[in-house]
């Protein structure tokens, strides 16, 4: 009974099912298999054992077994078959000279048979097309560049280019020991001066690492001078983001370095009576610069623009504070008088070097301000009254042209655009 039972399934599963679902004949199909297999149990009668149950449940779910792997396979047969005429279908327009892709993959003949319109498909076939002319574009370009690069390594080949190569390297090297034996000398002799890092809660992750490029530049500007300070950066702390962005620019460079890093605040290391803070918030105006003092700078890049933060800090811990005389030697532009960090480590360089104001704000941003005051009290009076006269109105064209002749035109305009000569002359020279 159970290999008759056995044999009937496999059938079932193997030849009759299958072809019954393709013609659509399951229902009429099903009834007949149970008819075939339960007829030897309703033939032999009394001599089946009443103690034997037929299981309709597990033949149920033979039956559905056989369903869904039917139907797998009928609907793999169906995507093949229009996959295929899809891609039939790109090569006849293909054929026609339309803008279709040389080579089109099953993801995007998909997403080609997913379109609603036959405008939708031409668009789509396009887009491929132009995104196929520019990969083959870039690669051409690609292969001119390696070309190129090739032709150039065999011309370098050559002897005289060599041995130029080998000299700019011994050069290079020669100079970059001269930099680190400047810097070697400047830690035990050098002025030091100080980067504060304890402003890292009052800015954002990008104004931080804006922070430490800034800070890298004026490294390298130091280590070039004639005469560097030695940088100390303080209150620089273990894994903090100060430390995390140093590492990204210098990695295995770091330790080696010809600069101080300590967590220490820098009141602990050099006396407070030597501390000058340069700050952008102090009331206090630098006159000279101290070759014996200690000048601290706050490493702080805010785009906001936050005012009093590192005075607020110099006056906490009780030090002397000053700002750069912007004011005396420039004629300001509206706008605030902060400075990067590597432009404040030019201005010092050139202040330390040689003493001279003028030189030393050159690096200031020219779009800061318009021009230097280099007139004196006598000549600044006579454009006074010249500028009294075109504010009234008399012999404007004759003052215009005298004006112009002992001012730029920039620094005119400028002039112009102040609201009376008082206002000047307490600007530019008070």
């Amino acid at each position: 009974m159970q290999s008759v039972n056995m044999l009937l399934k496999n059938f079932v599963r193997c030849s009759a099912f299958p072809f019954a679902v393709q013609h659509g004949m399951k229902k009429d199909l099903f009834g007949l298999c149970r008819t075939l297999i339960l007829s030897p149990c309703l033939k032999e009668g009394s001599s089946h054992n009443p103690s034997e149950k037929l299981d309709l449940d597990e033949w149920k779910k033979v039956m559905k077994s056989g369903l869904q792997e039917v139907s797998e396979t009928v609907s793999e047969h169906e995507e093949l078959s229009t996959l295929a005429a899809a891609r039939e279908t790109v090569e006849m327009w293909r054929l026609a000279g339309r803008s279709v892709p040389e080579n089109i993959s099953e993801d995007q003949l998909k997403t080609f048979i997913e379109c609603p319109s036959k405008s939708s498909k031409k668009k789509y076939l396009k887009y491929l097309h132009l995104k196929e002319l520019y990969k083959k574009n870039d690669k051409r370009k690609m292969d001119e560049k390696r070309e190129r690069r090739l032709e150039t390594q065999d011309k370098a080949s050559k002897t005289d280019e060599i041995k130029r190569n080998s000299f700019t390297c011994l050069w290079a090297n020669a100079i970059d020991k001269t930099h680190n034996w400047r810097a070697a000398q400047a830690m035990v002799f050098g002025q030091p001066l100080v980067f504060d890092m304890s402003f890292e809660n009052d800015m954002s992750p990008r104004e931080v690492t804006n922070t430490v490029r800034q800070i890298v530049l004026s490294e390298g500007c130091n280590r070039k001078s004639v005469d560097p300070f030695h940088i100390h950066f303080c209150n620089l702390k273990e894994n903090s983001q100060y430390h995390r962005e140093f590492m990204k620019y210098y990695r295995e460079a770091w330790d080696k370095l010809l600069i101080t890093v300590t967590d220490q605040c820098y009141t602990n290391v050099f006396p407070k009576d030597k501390i000058i803070y340069l700050t952008a918030d102090s009331p206090k105006v630098m006159k000279t610069f101290d070759h014996d003092k200690i000048y601290i700078i706050g490493s702080m890049v805010d785009r906001s623009i936050k005012t009093g933060v590192s005075l607020a800090q110099a006056k906490r811990l009780g030090l002397e504070t000053a700002c750069l005389p912007l004011e005396k030697y420039l004629l300001w532009n509206t706008g605030a008088k902060n400075l990067t960090l590597d432009q404040m480590m030019r201005i010092l360089l050139t202040l330390k070097d040689t003493g001279d104001w003028r030189k030393a704000l050159e690096f200031v941003p020219k779009r800061k301000y318009c021009g230097f005051v280099g007139r004196s009290v006598h000549e600044l009076k006579k454009s006074l009254s010249l500028m009294n006269t075109l504010k009234h109105g008399k012999r404007q064209e004759e003052v215009r042209k005298q004006f112009a002749k002992n001012y730029s035109k920039k620094l005119t305009q400028k002039l112009l655009e102040l609201c009376s000569p008082a206002l000047l002359f307490q600007k530019c020279f008070c």
